[in-house]
């Protein structure tokens, strides 16, 4: 797997420690895998595609059905994740979490029903088992024709098969593939922190499809650098969305993980977007500790670990600096692209050395 340069390779400078790979899958166990549909357009046309579907598989492809402790946040509502009522509820899911365009969610998430009953056969059919796939969507109909659907399931089903830990693709990769950030081209992008509570070591990962945030608005590492970079702009106020997945192997329960998903919020801001009105900037969080069997199995009586709340400042702090990170992550791995929707325009990646260029005029 080839990795574009990251913002670290570049000379963004970030606080926080990260984890080997700066990625999600530094929490043990998480696996991430990838689908990309690329069709290039017909000068003119409104035909081409640039897509894909993004797959984290929380435990990986570990042979059980084992749940996830999780917590949900949305920060404005103008898009969609699929169980987040149940995980709301009920503090938990199973499967996967996918990610990709707002078109193709529901065939994503048809994809997820028919893959977890092929590998789990016996849990559906020896129980009353059901499956609520996590499914979420942003908007990449400027790069992509999205009426045309070009996500199928078979698209879904390899991102699933992918999943891997180690390092992950970042940038035109995935649900990532036809999505802006802040005007350039955006995408997926990740990062992770290790930190220490309660004496112990810990890992946060977080993984973002990031396709939100206008120009005026672009802060790195505090530089305004949005007011300098000003080419190639493309929206005139923000139209795009976010969704942000935060993982930790902390053992943090669902009110936790709740309060966890919100502190994405402060993430994304730090790069300047204030969660414009069309955009859907929705935040999941889990915790792969307090491994149980899935409900019809489970014990009667659960005994759980917890952080004491008053240790989860370093997390939360962790969150705010990963998720920051993930998001300049995916746009400085990002390559151009042509629009379909208006033609014949690119949607430029951001420029490394501009870049550079401002964050020294500001002493960084």
């Amino acid at each position: 797997m080839t990795i574009a340069p990251r913002a670290r390779d570049i000379g963004v400078t970030f606080d926080g420690t990260p984890g080997p790979n700066n990625a999600i899958t530094d929490v043990d166990g998480i696996t991430v895998g990838f689908a990309t549909v690329i069709e290039d357009a017909v000068p003119g046309s409104h035909k081409g595609l640039c897509t894909g579907v993004t797959a984290i598989i929380p435990r990986g492809l570990s042979g059980a059905i084992d749940p996830v402790w999780a917590g949900i946040h949305s920060f404005n509502g103008n898009g969609e994740l699929t169980g987040a009522h149940h995980i709301k509820d009920l503090g938990w899911f199973m499967g996967p979490v996918m990610l990709t365009n707002s078109h193709s969610v529901g065939i994503v998430s048809h994809a997820v029903v028919g893959w977890m009953i092929d590998r789990y056969p016996e849990a559906f059919e020896d129980d009353h088992m059901w499956c609520l796939p996590v499914v979420g969507e942003t908007y990449d109909g400027t790069l992509n024709d999205i009426n045309a659907r070009g996500v199928a399931e078979v698209h879904a089903r390899a991102a699933l098969d992918a999943a891997a830990p180690g390092p992950v693709a970042e940038g035109n990769v995935g649900g990532g593939a036809g999505m802006i950030a802040y005007e350039f081209k955006g995408g997926t992008g990740t990062a992770s922190r290790r930190v220490v509570a309660a004496g112990q070591s810990w890992t946060l990962g977080v993984l973002v499809q990031a396709n939100h945030g206008t120009r005026d608005g672009l802060t790195v590492s505090g530089v305004p650098v949005g007011k300098h970079l000003r080419n190639d702009l493309v929206h005139p106020r923000e139209t795009g969305s976010i969704i942000v997945v935060i993982a930790t192997d902390a053992p943090l329960l669902p009110h936790q993980l709740d309060r966890m998903a919100r502190r994405g919020s402060i993430g994304i801001g730090r790069g300047g977007t204030c969660g414009g009105h069309s955009s859907g900037d929705i935040f999941l969080a889990f915790s792969t500790a307090n491994p149980q069997s899935n409900p019809w199995h489970a014990p009667d009586v659960m005994a759980l670990q917890m952080l004491k709340d008053t240790h989860l400042d370093v997390l939360y702090t962790a969150a705010v600096q990963a998720v920051d990170e993930a998001v300049i992550n995916a746009m400085t791995a990002a390559q151009d692209r042509p629009t379909i929707k208006p033609a014949n325009k690119i949607v430029r990646a951001i420029d490394h050395d501009a870049l550079r260029a401002v964050l020294r005029s500001h002493s960084f």
